[in-house]
């Protein structure tokens, strides 16, 4: 996936042709694929399929986000995350104008905002934790060192 040059090193230019040859690639594909699709589905389960396949791509995108460990490849990953946001939004946006989708009732939206909250609070207790033993790793390695120093 890495292009690298004589010397070993990562060639940035290369790797973003590449890319964008692989996209321009799989655009070609999805709209040859899209327009049989319609011809065949009426549009309203042709914009369902593309919109879950919005959402399948924006989750590959998040995963290759956190895992990347160069900045510059995070960076395409993350634009390539936000334009497919977006391009998620403006679907699900014309499906419920045009009442192709039913938006959640809003029950389901304040217990959905609960479930967040709960998340959230999970995600900061185990950043604390996660802290904490940090640092009790790194004074406990610490007062080691000092020991052995006067031994």
């Amino acid at each position: 996936m890495h292009q690298q040059n004589q010397y070993g090193q990562f060639n940035q230019d290369q790797f973003m042709q590449q890319q964008h040859q692989q996209q321009q690639h799989q655009q070609q594909q999805q709209q040859q694929q899209q327009q049989a699709v319609q011809n065949l589905l009426p549009e309203k389960d042709w914009l369902y399929t593309v919109l879950c396949d919005l959402k399948r791509t924006a989750r590959e995108y998040a995963t290759a986000v956190t895992e990347s460990s160069d900045d510059s490849l995070r960076k395409i990953f993350t634009d390539l995350l936000n334009s497919t946001l977006t391009m998620q939004w403006q679907v699900y946006t014309l499906m419920k104008q045009n009442n192709m989708y039913n938006a959640s009732s809003p029950a389901q939206g304040q217990e959905i905002q609960k479930q967040i909250q709960t998340y959230q609070k999970s995600g900061q207790e185990a950043f604390q934790f996660a802290k904490q033993k940090l640092g009790q790793q790194i004074q406990q390695g610490t007062g080691s060192s000092q020991q052995q120093i006067y031994m």
